[in-house]
């Protein structure tokens, strides 16, 4: 699944530049994500590094977008076509 910013956001901006896939950018209010961009940081870092630098844990689960492990893989290859994921790659999955 994608995750998400709460109404909650304070609007700082820690969780934009570390983003792998550019997905978390400055709303009208808060930041957002744009779940077609967002991988959970799947391929790239074991959790979620929005929610692993927000102040205030507003950074969750997107119920409403909900996904595989597979489905974030993919989507991480088609973002960076030029990165060698490998058979064994970094993924909160992992962790189960």
């Amino acid at each position: 699944m994608a995750t998400t910013i709460t109404q909650d956001c304070i609007n700082c901006g820690a969780c934009e530049p570390e983003c792998p896939n550019e997905a978390i950018s400055e709303g009208k209010e808060i930041y957002i994500i744009d779940p077609a961009k967002c991988t959970e940081c799947v391929g790239h870092f074991d959790e979620e590094q929005c929610a692993a630098v927000c102040p205030v844990d507003c950074c969750i689960p997107d119920p409403n977008n909900v996904e595989t492990e597979a489905a974030l893989l993919a989507r991480a290859k088609a973002l960076h076509p030029n990165k060698d994921f490998g058979a064994t790659f970094p993924s909160r999955f992992a962790k189960k």
